[in-house]
């Protein structure tokens, strides 16, 4: 949030503001976001959004403002993310060129308040509409098309203009408003050689009706309005259905929480007025409102949005909890370390918002389609016009007949959707098996990879050390060892605690934690000691052993006893080696751990170049490299070192768990604990390559076909609505292939109905 930036609006120019352009204003302010850099970005909902001609339209008026450093326009979500250079500029001039544009705007808490979707009601009347019309002027059609003649055929004509007229006015006013708005501003979109062939259809059948001619094309535009309407009302549910995915993650976070102040008080607060700092006390049964850490009390914590995992998580002083993570069993308090905007749940909800926003080559490809196919389309009806009437001496009804036809089979309708779709369909696959994708065109970029390196410690590990061997004896001995253990942060100390959870706790006195060696303090007028072999050894009985490997453990003048660690690689992390070197993706791992511990993980997951003992800047050397030979490498890492790999691979991920940085730097994020999300990514991310190309050939093949049929006179104008209403379909069909997809085989598997699911699977582990 960016309460501090500065007004958007002037004292003077407020005074000649509506008070609802004024509350806009504000709204945005309050929402916006204000970056490192001094940039300010704002978020704005913009539902009148419908085509991918309407992105190109805003971001290229938009970018050309004085002040506006970036803008993407996203069609799934209707939203459109402005930068502005300096939190001082005004976003007045945006808001205006937007609404000249023809798209209002509203703020995000306008959008959230309005509960039904306005647009897609005018949709479902407009299709109830045409269909009724289309029905009813196809069974008055058929008398005319079995022979009917003279004044039974004109009262066929007259009666079916009746019903079409105003079905016509009124089921394509989703058009007509869209064409009118974009001719208004000198430009054209899809719409426009809809509304002219349907209008020129309606026309000339009305005058054919009027001088009793041979032909009416009711039907034709009335079918066409039908078929068309039932291709934007499947485009518009699958994508508030996207929409509805990225609202249900918001609606897991609380409104507000309750701030602890200096005295003990409970104060209510709004989520926006939480700030970093602030203490605040969480109950058994709600979610935690921001992310922070705990300071006082113990619980257990449904924490599936982050790791995928089903079962509770115990937490206690010092343990992390993100925002919307559940809170099981117990009052807790936690300190506030960001705000809600800042937030994993906040976070989560812009990469779901964010899966087209990619421009990859597809997309781009295209855009420079569309941009150009509205006036080819135009100038072959108008050429097809004027060669008819060339060809027949002047026969204007057969030429404007094969014009209306030419301009409705070409409308690239079909073109329009054969990259969104598929990548929505993509994004709402990987999103149901707890993968997130950042970015469009990352899609594109997995699918090209020819090589996969791994950071180790919590990528191919779990990152939390394990105890193999404990010789510590059981009973009160192991006892002083845990209360040693309960007092240290250290990752070995941690995983011995955990170890010996199960054992009753016993008080040790004067404890403190020696820095570089471990812990001490006192027993039964004993000093015991946990930690460093050597340093350990110091109050105990001298034994060889006392230099080994691993944590030691000693009570004055006994024995030293030792516990050795080891390493938990992720579940699915052996398979997901197999099953990349199965397709041909040598796999590297990249640590910078010492030789010893990384030869030993590379050995278990079969992992043959290993590079250990790295600098971050080595990671960084070593895919910049790779690049600079033409490799294509994908990188999976967690950690703050790995941010930099991260950003240079050309496409990277990382886990739930990573670092702010290193979540931030990559292209995927993965919420589950299974690694074999990332093969799962990279067969969805082939598929949908598979599946744009094979969306553009069938645009293509299908103009190939229709078009010079169209212009030979060979489609009258219902076939030809017939034949573009149907490319339409199979292009939305064929991209709805993408949900068949399957996870690999042993991956944690995706249950409808929770919550949880949204986020990942809740499979407690799977098989390497």
């Amino acid at each position: 949030m960016s309460c501090c930036a500065a007004p958007l609006i002037s004292d003077s120019a407020r005074e000649t503001l509506s008070a609802s352009r004024i509350a806009l204003l504000e709204d945005l302010r309050a929402n916006s976001k204000q970056l490192v850099d001094g940039r300010v970005t704002y978020l704005l909902s913009a539902p009148a959004i419908h085509c991918g001609n309407c992105i190109n339209t805003i971001e290229d008026s938009v970018t050309k403002i004085d002040g506006v450093t970036d803008v993407r326009a996203n069609l799934t979500m209707k939203r459109v993310s402005v930068t502005l250079d300096d939190t001082n500029r005004s976003l007045l001039p945006v808001l205006q060129a937007l609404e000249g544009l023809g798209y209002a705007t509203q703020s995000l808490t306008a959008e959230e308040a309005g509960g039904s979707d306005p647009e897609f009601k005018v949709l479902v009347r407009s299709l109830a509409v045409s269909g009724f019309a289309a029905a009813n002027i196809m069974l008055l059609s058929v008398p005319v098309w079995n022979g009917a003649e003279g004044a039974t055929k004109e009262l066929f004509h007259f009666i079916s203009a009746l019903i079409a007229i105003p079905c016509v006015a009124y089921g394509g006013m989703p058009f007509f408003r869209s064409a009118i708005a974009a001719i208004g501003r000198r430009r054209v979109n899809m719409d426009v050689p809809i509304s002219l062939g349907v209008t020129l259809a309606t026309g000339m059948s009305m005058y054919e009706s009027f001088i009793g001619g041979g032909h009416a094309y009711f039907d034709a535009a009335t079918s066409l309005l039908f078929f068309l309407l039932i291709g934007r009302v499947l485009d518009h549910l699958m994508r508030a259905r996207a929409r509805a995915a990225a609202g249900n993650l918001a609606r897991l976070s609380s409104k507000g929480g309750f701030v602890v102040n200096e005295a003990g008080e409970l104060t209510y607060m709004a989520l926006d007025a939480i700030n970093p700092g602030m203490r605040l006390r969480v109950s058994a049964g709600e979610r935690f409102p921001v992310d922070g850490t705990v300071v006082e009390g113990t619980s257990d914590v449904d924490r599936a949005l982050v790791t995928g995992e089903s079962e509770p998580q115990r937490v206690a002083h010092g343990s992390g909890v993100e925002a919307g993570t559940l809170n099981l069993t117990g009052p807790v308090d936690m300190l506030a370390t960001r705000a809600a905007r800042d937030s994993f749940l906040a976070e989560v909800t812009q990469m779901m918002a964010a899966a087209e926003r990619g421009r990859s080559s597809y997309v781009r490809v295209a855009d420079r389609m569309a941009r150009i196919y509205s006036p080819v389309v135009h100038l072959l009806a108008l050429t097809s016009f004027t060669g008819w009437m060339l060809w027949t001496g002047g026969d204007w009804h057969q030429s404007l007949t094969v014009a209306v036809a030419v301009l409705i089979i070409t409308c690239p309708c079909a073109l329009g959707l054969a990259v969104p779709v598929a990548h929505v369909v993509s994004a709402s696959r990987l999103f149901a098996n707890g993968i997130l994708l950042k970015d469009g065109s990352a899609l594109e970029r997995l699918a090209a990879i020819d090589a996969a390196a791994f950071d180790k410690t919590g990528t191919l590990t779990t990152g939390e050390p394990a105890v193999a061997l404990c010789q510590i004896p059981e009973g009160a001995v192991a006892a002083v060892a845990k209360a040693l253990a309960l007092r240290s942060v250290h990752p070995a100390a941690r995983a011995l605690a955990r170890h010996l959870q199960g054992l009753a706790e016993t008080r040790v006195t004067e404890l403190h934690e020696v820095p570089g060696n471990g812990v001490e303090g006192m027993f039964d007028g004993k000093r015991v000691r946990l930690g460093r072999g050597t340093w350990v050894a110091d109050i105990a009985q001298r034994r060889d052993s006392a230099t080994g490997q691993g944590v030691a453990f000693a009570m004055e003048g006994d024995e030293l006893w030792l516990t050795t660690l080891t390493e938990r690689t992720r579940p699915g992390a052996r398979a997901l080696v197999a099953a990349l070197e199965q397709r041909h993706l040598p796999v590297t791992l990249l640590s910078g751990d010492g030789q010893t511990q990384v030869a030993a993980i590379a050995r278990e997951l079969g992992i043959a170049d290993v590079h250990a003992e790295l600098k971050p800047g080595d990671k960084l050397a070593f895919l910049t490299t790779a690049a600079q030979a033409g490799r294509k490498m994908l990188m999976v890492g967690d950690g703050l070192n790995d941010a930099p790999a991260l950003a240079a691979a050309h496409v990277s991920m990382a886990p739930a768990s990573a670092s702010d940085i290193g979540r931030t730097a990559a292209d995927f994020v993965l919420t589950q604990n299974n690694l074999t999300a990332v093969a799962f990514a990279h067969r969805v991310a082939q598929a949908t390559g598979r599946v744009v190309r094979q969306n553009f050939a069938l645009a293509i093949v299908y103009n190939v076909l229709a078009v010079p049929l169209a212009m030979s006179g060979q489609l009258n104008p219902l076939i030809a609505a017939l034949a573009m209403s149907s490319s339409s379909i199979i292009v939305v069909a064929n991209s709805l292939r993408l949900h068949l997809l399957r996870p690999e085989a042993g991956a944690a598997a995706v249950q409808a109905g929770s919550p949880q699911s949204m986020i990942a699977p809740l499979a407690k582990e799977a098989h390497a």
